[in-house]
């Protein structure tokens, strides 16, 4: 394929991301698992390494590639100057690379109009478009199954090996398509070599985030209706474009779309692991699919014309959704826009107090707004006790810092989010019922900024 002809579909990914990388989402904002990316990988390495033996070990390649990034980079402002464009940059790499392995890899099984539809067609995908501008490793996940895929079907298999151990060790889920990679492979002794050297080289992650699996997923419920509703399309989707396609595209593609977020929604029934986002690469298989079902509408003569007027009537609506993903409702919270609610309602003094305290996650990459107050409710600091969000006092001493505050600005979920049962988050609750006043409540993107005074205070 001439290297001429990768320019447009390339140009268009790097466009869109950097679009993503000046609006998205909402062009000064950051949502909270954004905002855990910028504040650990700031961290110095002692406390990174820290970090990753207590949690969030499957991160851990993630994190010390931004870390890289931002040493390399400097601070940019902070986290909401031009510091956006380096927490986000490596997303739109990523994606232009997945893109560009999608296509290689229907290139190579399909020819080249699949491959210049499967390029298309997997960037202009709202959810690649969504990890595509975001400063989470998904889009680099994507991209290194997308060219370990390329690789099988070339049959580079120690190529092969290394590329997927290197998604592996960006996100452990990035396993699941060495299954799905066995439906076209499995009769290869070497790939089975392979396989092996995979499932070694990703050993050792496993046992330390076995471990932590309950710190680190123990805030998912099982697989809500929507999840299924979703699978469905997308299976529905994946069986009436494998009709009649080729054996070669359907062996690769249709294992990649479906078992993966299958295969995990299944496991979470019992044990709740599944996010979207965790098997982002499976849309490649989808865009696979699409790519030769198009290349092949297209050389099918006087009906060509209606692949390419049904992707015409498709394209308004995700036209639609891209813009809608870089605004923040696309976000479930926007750490920046928390952090101006709190500077303009906190006077200096103030005891601030997070419900749940995770949610303290709103103040580590954002800090200036919180310098005047006092975290009340902080036993030891995330680097002091090498954690994600800090440790908290127990209940009776929350209460006692509680009592002895004037004035509490309580930075809280949605009203509509369920409570946090443990017993430290319902002493905060029970004591501001009893001896406060509620002065305000604010409502911001994903969150609620609430100012409690003693009681008669609040004028």
């Amino acid at each position: 394929m001439a290297a001429w002809r990768w320019f447009p579909p390339l140009l268009a990914v790097l466009l869109l991301g950097l679009w993503g990388l000046e609006r998205g989402p909402g062009g000064g904002s950051m949502w909270r698992d954004e905002s855990t990316t910028w504040q650990v990988a700031h961290r110095p390495a002692g406390e990174l390494w820290g970090l990753l033996g207590q949690v969030d070990a499957v991160h851990g390649l993630y994190y010390a590639v931004m870390h890289t990034v931002f040493a390399v980079w400097g601070e940019g402002g902070g986290a909401g100057g031009a510091g956006l464009w380096a927490l986000r940059l490596p997303s739109v790499a990523g994606t232009a690379l997945a893109a560009g392995g999608v296509a290689a890899v229907a290139y190579r099984l399909a020819g080249e109009r699949a491959a210049l539809c499967a390029g298309a067609v997997y960037v202009l995908l709202p959810p690649v478009q969504m990890y595509g501008q975001e400063g989470r490793s998904y889009a680099l996940v994507a991209a290194a199954v997308a060219w370990a895929t390329y690789l099988m079907v070339r049959r580079r298999w120690a190529a092969y090996a290394v590329v997927l151990v290197v998604g592996c060790w960006l996100h452990e889920f990035a396993a699941l398509a060495l299954l799905a990679h066995a439906f076209a492979a499995w009769r290869e002794r070497v790939w089975r070599w392979a396989a092996g050297a995979v499932a070694a080289g990703l050993l050792p992650l496993a046992v330390v985030s076995a471990g932590q699996a309950e710190r680190q997923l123990g805030w998912l419920g099982r697989p809500r209706w929507q999840d299924w509703v979703a699978y469905g399309v997308l299976a529905a989707a994946v069986a009436l474009l494998a009709r009649g396609g080729r054996r070669e595209v359907l062996r690769v593609a249709v294992p990649l779309a479906l078992l993966p977020p299958g295969l995990l929604m299944a496991v979470s029934l019992v044990h709740p692991w599944y996010v979207d986002r965790y098997v982002l690469y499976a849309l490649g298989g989808l865009a696979l699919l699409v790519g030769a079902r198009a290349a092949e509408g297209g050389r099918a003569g006087v009906r060509g014309w209606l692949p390419w007027a049904v992707a015409g009537v498709l394209l308004v609506p995700v036209a639609a959704w891209s813009a809608w993903l870089r605004t923040p409702e696309s976000r479930r919270d926007d750490v920046l826009a928390v952090a101006a609610a709190v500077r303009e309602r906190a006077r200096p003094g103030d005891a601030v107090l997070f419900m749940p305290s995770r949610r303290r996650e709103w103040l580590l990459s954002t800090p200036g707004p919180y310098g005047a107050l006092r975290d009340v409710a902080l036993a030891a600091s995330p680097a002091a006790s090498h954690t994600l969000h800090g440790t908290e006092l127990p209940p009776d001493r929350v209460r006692g810092a509680l009592l002895s505050s004037p004035r509490v600005i309580a930075l809280m979920d949605p009203a509509d989010q369920p409570l946090d049962p443990y017993p430290t988050e319902a002493e905060k609750r029970t004591t501001l019922t009893t001896a406060f006043d509620r002065c305000s409540v604010t409502e911001v993107k994903g969150a609620r900024v609430a100012v409690y005074a003693r009681r008669g205070g609040c004028g």
